[in-house]
């Protein structure tokens, strides 16, 4: 995580995971998870935490949960799932599954969708 960390100035990265699939979607979000290299379901990226990053995720909100990764889950993510030419990691489904009310609902309603905050590194390590 040090040269994720040096080459975005010291700040926080964000751990972006798509959840849903790929029917049904509007052109323009379909745009933003392609720019985001979220192709598929149950694929990962990490970015830093900018507001032009935000603002993408503020978009997709409804296909994805994000959360801030820390240190030791991400160094687990690049051992595990990691590989050089990719720049997005592609992850089991979770164990013990997304939540209880499913992949239509947010977060903080129950669900599996929008921000998750610091909760996201369970899921990772639910689904390496």
């Amino acid at each position: 995580m040090e040269e994720a960390t040096k080459s975005n100035g010291g700040k926080e990265n964000l751990a972006v995971i798509r959840i849903r699939g790929v029917t049904g979607i509007k052109h323009d979000i379909k745009q933003t998870l392609d720019m985001l290299n979220l192709h598929r379901k149950n694929n990962c990226v990490v970015i830093p935490k900018t507001d032009v990053y935000l603002g993408m995720l503020a978009k997709v909100k409804d296909f994805t949960t994000f959360g801030t990764i820390d240190d030791d889950t991400y160094k687990i993510l690049v051992e595990k799932r990691g590989k050089e030419e990719q720049k997005f990691f592609r992850l089991h489904p979770p164990r013990k599954g997304y939540a209880r009310k499913g992949i239509k609902t947010p977060f903080s309603m129950g669900g599996a969708l929008g921000d998750r905050k610091e909760k996201i590194n369970e899921l990772i390590i639910r689904m390496i």
